[in-house]
């Protein structure tokens, strides 16, 4: 298995973790609860899983490959999108300050959900793949 085939699974993990997320979050703010460790944890680990795509797209930039179509190359949209994917869900953190209660829930919601469409959005436009 090549650096392109574990970068597809690694991106198409990332969208289902950020789906999955996003319910959560969504039902913890519709039973009003406050947001637990557990979520804290999940939000560092869809994050570290985001740098880990990025890490081995910089692997494939270096050895000259290119995501995209031949004649359309994407890759500094590409390192655009994972940038924002890799610091965002912790940088929502930062600007809560750590709040844990009902909005900052629905906040985590909406941004998992988000991040899972411009995911989505970067599979359909070819932003992520084939690397040639």
């Amino acid at each position: 298995m090549g650096l392109n085939e574990i970068h597809n699974i690694l991106f198409n993990a990332h969208i289902l973790y950020s789906l999955a997320m996003s319910v959560w979050a969504a039902v913890m703010a519709s039973r009003n609860e406050s947001i637990s460790g557990n979520f804290w944890g999940a939000v560092a680990t869809g994050a570290v899983l985001a740098a880990a795509v990025t890490v081995i797209g910089i692997i494939m930039a270096l050895q000259g490959l290119q995501p995209g179509p031949e004649e359309n190359k994407r890759l500094a949209l590409y390192f655009i999108y994972m940038s924002w994917l890799v610091i965002i869900m912790p940088g929502l953190f930062t600007l809560l300050r750590g709040r844990d209660d009902r909005s900052a829930a629905i906040a985590f919601a909406i941004l998992a959900f988000f991040n899972a469409s411009v995911s989505f959005s970067m599979m359909q436009r070819m932003v992520i793949s084939p690397w040639s």
